[in-house]
């Protein structure tokens, strides 16, 4: 049996996923860290940008804004996210965010626990190929294979 050992990851170690809109970097994940309970990121998201709507299915998604102004719509209703604040979004809940201000915005998130496999803990609801590659309903950030992302970000 391997003991798991604590690992520290910098931004700079991660790449861009813009998938679904911002730059979401996954941090924490299983495969990156070997997490089993779930996995954690930042999305830094320019003025005027959005993630896409979407749901998580199996997993509850944790949200603490760091930096910046966004509206997030939950199940069609917006709602102010202002630096300092958390928002705990249940499973099922379709969501969507959106920079609102003139700075970057930047977002940790958490989601826990997994899905059973990677390809099922995301489902989109918007599309976002109008200026993102949304081949793939994969959960990129938890360690799933997707197709090759034309921006450059890797899985």
């Amino acid at each position: 049996m391997t003991e798991r050992q604590p690992r520290i990851v910098h931004l700079d170690d991660t790449s861009p996923n813009r998938r679904r809109g911002g730059d979401l970097r996954a941090m924490l994940t299983p495969a990156t860290v070997g997490s089993t309970s779930g996995f954690m990121g930042l999305a830094l998201i320019q003025p005027g940008e959005r993630i896409g709507e979407h749901y998580h299915p199996y997993s509850e998604e944790f949200v603490f804004v760091v930096s910046g102004k966004l509206e997030v719509d939950l199940d069609g209703v917006s709602h102010p996210l202002r630096p300092d604040q958390g928002l705990l979004i249940p499973v099922d809940v379709r969501h969507r965010f959106r920079n609102v201000g003139d700075t970057e915005a930047r977002m940790v998130f958490h989601l826990g626990p997994l899905a059973p496999r990677p390809e099922l803990g995301h489902v989109d609801t918007e599309d976002t190929s109008g200026s993102q590659d949304a081949r793939t309903t994969a959960v990129v950030e938890a360690g799933a294979s997707a197709p090759p992302d034309p921006a450059g970000a890797r899985a």
